[in-house]
């Protein structure tokens, strides 16, 4: 029996709750998974695990053996990288979620230079503008704008975008052009359905809070972006979301006398566990695009 690995496929099943969730993030087949955890089991004469309705879960020698295990494993793993070199040396697999427009606007054009910095290195982006389990997914290293749902979560801010009322100019000569937050009534607003549908603005000190609506609400940033970019309304977005537009003149900014909140960008780290060398570096290269590296 292969101690390490057992141990590393242990972690994983109680990480996902089942045999056949950490077989797949493994890789490998369910019965090799149940295998190892009964060679395990065998090795230290206790049991580790326990079905219940909610899953496998851990027995309390399971747990005990569990966090001492996921310590040792990420400590062995850092040890790893570190005598290969770290930055230089980065290799296996990297799981990134991210918010879909984001990372294809922003991340994806530029992953070419972190692979050829890390040859040793693949990177699997799973898109999805929901919030997932990164524990349950396997997930490395989320990259989420707006405020976290969850205040436990493993977080570091890596940047902070305005916010913007956007349209194209074809919509505007069609619609006008709103001078003050009131005129947004006589607008068509395309609804985020993720978000509120009243709109707040800042200016001298007070605030303004205007209720909009407009026929058509998407649960998806692409969506927002593609409606926009057919002439069929305004909405509040970040300037990350159009920032090829808003350079090349096909969506403007309206409203710019009145200001809107702040938007922030975080990596999001699997809570429980050691941050890996490979998440901190690629924080570290989403970091550097945000610093205003012109767009490819």
């Amino acid at each position: 029996m292969d101690r390490y690995q057992a141990m590393a496929t242990f972690i994983r099943v109680v990480d996902t709750g089942s045999f056949s969730a950490a077989a797949r993030q493994l890789g490998v087949g369910q019965p090799a998974v149940s295998k190892s955890i009964a060679q395990l089991e065998a090795h230290l004469q206790v049991s580790l695990l326990v079905r219940s309705t909610h899953g496998l879960t851990p027995t309390e020698a399971g747990q005990s053996f569990y966090e001492r295990a996921r310590n040792a494993v990420q400590e062995a793993d850092e040890a790893e990288l570190a005598a290969k070199g770290a930055g230089a040396g980065l290799s296996g697999r990297l799981r990134v979620s991210a918010a879909t427009t984001f990372a294809r606007l922003h991340i994806i054009p530029r992953l070419p230079r972190f692979l050829a910095e890390h040859p040793h290195l693949g990177v699997e982006i799973i898109l999805d503008d929901r919030m997932i389990d990164l524990v349950a997914e396997g997930i490395d290293i989320s990259l989420r704008i707006g405020a976290l749902a969850d205040s436990t979560a493993v977080a570091r801010k890596i940047a902070t975008g305005a916010r913007s009322v956007l349209a194209t100019p074809t919509y505007l000569e069609r619609a006008g052009t709103p001078r003050t937050p009131a005129d947004l009534a006589n607008h068509e607003a395309i609804i985020y359905s993720q978000l509120q549908s009243a709109w707040s603005f800042m200016r001298d000190g007070a605030a303004v809070s205007v209720s909009v609506s407009g026929r058509l609400r998407t649960s998806a940033a692409e969506g927002i972006r593609a409606a926009v970019l057919a002439d069929m309304g305004l909405t509040i977005a970040s300037d990350w979301m159009f920032a090829p537009e808003l350079e090349n003149g096909t969506v403007v900014r309206v409203l710019d006398a009145w200001s809107l909140s702040s938007i922030d960008l975080w990596a999001v780290f699997p809570a429980g566990r050691m941050i890996t060398a490979k998440a901190r570096q690629f924080a570290d290269f989403v970091e550097n695009i945000m610093k205003g590296e012109p767009h490819p």
